[in-house]
């Protein structure tokens, strides 16, 4: 029995690892998986690790794929001349399912915060910088995170842009402030894409 309870203790303290994932809740998973059917827990745990192993973040864009360049980068009916640049991978995913847009991405990998120490240097500014010149770019949207760090990073990545005389839009704010893109609904962030307004 003492055995038994490590292993669960083991898988609890393992879980609490994830993002939004604490103490109670990983205890309440960790119960569940040992209730469920051995053969559905491989399964789980064959599609954790061959994810793991075969994706990837696009050599282009930044967002994720099993691919070295994403469908997106690569697919001829996307529009060239616009870039919507985001914060993570997981807001590509969010503002595709709206189905409102059709141009590139460009994720960050991150956003302004000077209290975690991470800087301009952090992110991928100058990677979009050189896409948006090789690519002869016209529009760029920035739809960072409705927060005080996803501002910055927007008055940032504006300010470079205009510095090589590109235009940058951001994404209209029917995105309440301090919450995460990957949270909203697909309306909210339609009408944001559709209401995008230049940055001053």
């Amino acid at each position: 029995m003492q055995g038994s309870s490590d292993r669960i203790e083991r898988a609890i303290e393992e879980l609490t690892k994830l993002p939004t994932i604490g103490r109670k809740t990983a205890q309440r998973l960790a119960l569940h998986l040992v209730k469920t059917p051995l053969d559905e827990v491989n399964a789980l745990a064959d599609a954790i690790v061959d994810m793991r192993k075969r994706v990837r973040h696009c050599s282009e864009c930044g967002a994720l794929t099993e691919q070295d360049r994403c469908a997106i980068c690569t697919s001829e009916r996307r529009d060239r001349h616009v870039i919507c640049v985001v914060e993570e991978p997981g807001n590509v995913m969010a503002i595709e399912k709206t189905g409102e847009y059709r141009g590139l991405y460009h994720v960050l990998h991150g956003r302004l915060s000077p209290l975690d120490g991470i800087g301009p240097e952090d992110l991928t500014v100058d990677k979009l910088v050189e896409r948006v010149k090789r690519l002869g770019v016209t529009e760029v949207i920035i739809a960072t995170n409705p927060n005080v760090e996803g501002e910055a990073t927007c008055n940032y990545v504006a300010g470079v842009l205009n510095e090589i005389g590109v235009e940058a839009s951001t994404i209209a704010r029917g995105v309440p402030m301090g919450s995460d893109l990957d949270l909203a609904d697909q309306v909210t962030l339609a009408r944001a894409i559709q209401g995008r307004s230049k940055v001053k």
